[in-house]
């Protein structure tokens, strides 16, 4: 497989030091399928072109651990020939301090948008030519297809082409959109995709990837059709994940906060769920709807929180909590500490009803409205714990997010979205009727109009 880039940006030669690799030399990359070697095509002043040829040694595939299920396919597929995620890794090997677009010998340049034309062949078209426009060229490339395997226009999922994108961009740019959407075109990757690939792909995507139209395709493949996974990531790039200042944008930070810019929201979140819980005096406390277990994580690190229970419906999620814990493994906590139940919050559950406090982060606004009373009689009726915290998006605070589409949600999986009267309505309605005091409060950036993006309520009896 074959790509190249190449720049008429003059001296165009500079491509070198964008690449970290020099144009008089021939370098080579070993990796664990094959090799790939970087040559240089063309190195004038008026143009420049660099190419990576990746050798994959399909013997060695199936030596180690295979990459079909037939004996057959084994040998008789396209996976050494084909641009995969072969190639994902090989240019990241290859071209890593590029992709971050460090240059130290040429810092402006590698800030700077050039232009720039790439080649990928033998390209993979599993979704036809117009999935693979709708991928490249709303990030401003320019697409041309040329078929290579005899057939007729790409129209189907079955062919291959030779794939060219001209544009003018940042050279790191260029190299983070083939890097993550290479694969996604191929729909299939050579290793086990877990949940270290969402880091990856946020790492890759960020500064286009929440903004891409295609961006639920994009992570669907890329994280090959993993359900979970694909949630976990869709919901990091939801509006309300971006960042956020710690203090509003008109008000002039101060050293210290300017060095602790920027948040994540949810980074906040927690920590305030936390402090929230640790006021109650709590030392049983109960995730419900425990997700991915991040509250459950960052309360093992407070030693007044003696006993962890994490619910959800999702036993998926509940094996990723579970690997994020580190529970039955060497440096997890200790036996007893932390206990997963499988299970919903609108059903009544004596394993987790004598906890001192329950937490419900994000969750409410994932049900459908005609359940919300479900969940009042099994927190707040039956269970009773002396201390309740719930957080909920502030549905005002969605005029601030520039990527979010008026009377739109965060997130796809929403079924509402509350103002800050409606919370409050719905909130002090539960503590009057089940005799506990409620007291609100804003997490985030606060707008003076508009409020904090999230809103929390600690009920305590």
């Amino acid at each position: 497989m074959f790509l190249s880039i190449a720049t008429t940006h003059q001296p165009a030669s500079d491509l070198g030091f964008l690449l970290h690799k020099h144009p008089e030399r021939m370098h080579e990359v070993e990796l664990t399928f094959g090799k790939a070697i970087i040559v240089y095509l063309e190195a004038g002043e008026a143009r420049c072109e660099a190419a990576l040829l990746l050798d994959v040694d399909p013997v060695g595939l199936v030596r180690g651990k295979g990459q079909a299920d037939g004996l057959l396919d084994q040998y008789v597929n396209d996976r050494p020939y084909a641009a995969s995620s072969f190639l994902s890794v090989a240019l990241n090997r290859a071209f890593r301090t590029a992709m971050t677009g460090v240059c130290n010998t040429r810092p402006e340049l590698a800030e700077t948008a050039i232009p720039l034309t790439a080649v990928v062949t033998p390209m993979p078209i599993r979704g036809g030519e117009a999935l693979l426009r709708s991928l490249f060229e709303p990030l401003g490339w320019e697409v041309g297809v040329k078929q290579v395997d005899g057939a007729e226009p790409c129209s189907t999922s079955r062919h291959y082409a030779r794939v060219t994108l001209g544009g003018v961009a940042r050279l790191s740019a260029l190299l983070n959109h083939l890097y993550v959407l290479i694969p996604v075109m191929d729909d299939a990757k050579h290793y086990f995709v877990g949940e270290d690939e969402i880091d990856k792909l946020m790492r890759r995507g960020e500064g286009w990837l929440d903004q891409h139209p295609a961006k639920e395709t994009i992570v669907r493949r890329y994280l090959r059709h993993r359900g979970a996974l694909a949630r976990t990531a869709l919901a990091r790039l939801a509006p309300e994940t971006e960042v956020e200042a710690l203090e509003p944008a008109a008000r002039p930070s101060p050293p210290e906060e300017t060095l602790e810019a920027p948040i994540r929201l949810n980074d906040a979140r927690m920590d305030a769920v936390v402090e929230a819980l640790r006021a109650t005096g709590a030392k049983a406390i109960a995730d419900l709807g425990c997700g991915e277990g991040k509250l459950l994580a960052r309360l093992l690190r407070e030693r007044w929180a003696e006993r962890l229970i994490g619910l959800d419906p999702a036993a998926r999620e509940l094996e990723w909590a579970a690997k994020r814990l580190k529970l039955h493994m060497a440096g997890g906590p200790p036996e007893g500490r932390v206990t997963l139940l499988h299970g919903s919050l609108t059903y009544r559950d004596a394993r987790w009803a004598d906890v001192d406090a329950a937490a419900l982060v994000e969750v409410i606004e994932h049900l459908d409205p005609d359940r919300l009373p479900m969940v009042e009689q099994v927190v707040f009726a039956a269970a009773r714990p002396k201390a309740v915290v719930v957080t909920t998006p502030n549905a005002e605070y969605n005029a601030l997010f520039p990527n979010l589409a008026a009377g739109a949600f965060r997130h796809p999986d929403h079924r509402f979205e509350w103002t800050r009267a409606e919370f409050e309505g719905w909130a002090t309605r539960i503590a009057e009727v089940h005799g506990y005091g409620v007291t609100f409060s804003g997490i985030g950036a606060e707008d003076a109009a508009l409020g904090a993006p999230t809103q929390m309520a600690v009920f305590a009896r």
